[in-house]
């Protein structure tokens, strides 16, 4: 009987929550962004309450870090497409509008106007967009705060209502599902973020020594770009050096595509992706790039996330099926009942840490 009430208040759980999709459609992205950031934070939450720290300090201190955290990932792209986009369209105002090309006897001219004029034209959309959407996005700012907060401060709310509903042989598929995700989520906030700042500290090195009129600028723009898997800021790289051997400056095209390439593009991706490798989804670059785009594609900019997280947890239940006997087999070991052991705790594993968060600090 009990069983049964929770396989109902589980129903009603998962109803409601497809309701409250729908009613809050508009700031669903905002709802997602929160949920995955305070998954990520809940760790320095708990390390802050085990210092010491009261349940509500450490809470407010772990999302103003999301706070600020967010603030440094968006503010600087918006303010180089809104403040900084004259300087934008001036660099492509230095593309020739048509650009003679000759191949043995073949000879043709290619007329780049066009283009320009329509990256310019997307430049100025944008930065209207960008000025008109400037009160949604103090609203979701501070809805995101608050949302951080609340997750944040009854963590264990989710992980009360799944182990009621699942039975307790069937333990460890939501406790795997944890672990996947929490790698996800680890390797698109933590990993990407870190390798994005140091692509904007090389790039500006690179970009400043080369010559170019707003090498800050630039090397937002390849920070930014370093989110996109596979493809990553090297699109720059290649833009600019392009840009430049149309205009004839054939000298810095060649120091921008090899410095470019190997300073901006690849040292990034060769340090900080190695040394926090640890930390990544366990999902392949191919993969990851196919969630990517069909996240954008589908979901829009929360599609960044919820894309590769999506592909994440669908190789971790394949590799669930594909292994013979694996609920029976586990059931004798530590991941078979994840309220015992290292498992307790679905958030960050630590069965002793969650008993202290629920007792005197609170």
């Amino acid at each position: 009987m009990v069983l049964n009430r929770q396989r109902l208040l589980g129903a009603l759980f998962v109803s409601l929550a497809a309701l409250t999709a729908v009613v809050l459609a508009e700031v669903l992205r905002t709802v997602v962004f929160a949920v995955t950031v305070a998954y990520v934070l809940y760790p320095l939450r708990r390390r802050l309450v085990d210092r010491g720290l009261s349940r509500r300090l450490s809470c407010a201190v772990s999302t103003g870090v999301a706070f600020v955290g967010a603030t440094l990932l968006v503010a600087p792209l918006l303010y180089t497409l809104y403040r900084r986009r004259s300087e934008l369209i001036a660099l492509l105002e230095g593309v020739p509008p048509l650009v003679p090309i000759s191949v043995g006897g073949f000879e043709t001219v290619v007329e780049i106007a066009p283009y320009v004029a329509a990256a310019e034209t997307w430049i100025r959309g944008v930065a209207i967009a960008v000025a008109g959407a400037a009160p949604v996005l103090v609203l979701e700012v501070v809805v995101f705060t608050f949302l951080v907060y609340g997750i944040l401060y009854r963590p264990d709310a989710v992980e009360t209502a799944v182990f009621g509903v699942v039975p307790a042989e069937y333990h460890d598929i939501p406790t795997r599902l944890h672990e996947r995700t929490r790698q996800t989520l680890y390797s698109i906030y933590v990993l990407q973020a870190a390798t994005a700042a140091a692509t904007f500290v090389l790039a500006v090195a690179v970009f400043r020594a080369l010559g170019y009129g707003s090498p800050v600028l630039l090397a937002v723009i390849a920070g930014v770009l370093q989110f996109i898997p596979v493809v990553g800021p090297s699109v720059l790289v290649v833009g600019l050096g392009a840009t430049d051997f149309l205009v004839g400056e054939t000298g810095r095209a060649a120091a921008v595509l090899v410095l470019g390439l190997v300073v901006v593009a690849f040292v990034p991706d060769a340090v900080i992706r190695t040394r926090l490798a640890g930390w990544t989804g366990k999902i392949s670059p191919g993969l990851y790039f196919v969630g990517f785009v069909g996240g954008i594609l589908t979901l829009g900019a929360v599609g960044v996330i919820v894309g590769p997280l999506v592909v994440s947890l669908l190789l971790e239940s394949i590799d669930m099926l594909s292994e013979h006997g694996g609920p029976a087999d586990s059931a004798d070991g530590d991941a078979a009942d994840p309220i015992e052991g290292d498992a307790a705790d679905p958030i960050e594993g630590d069965a002793a840490g969650s008993a202290g968060d629920a007792g005197s600090t609170r």
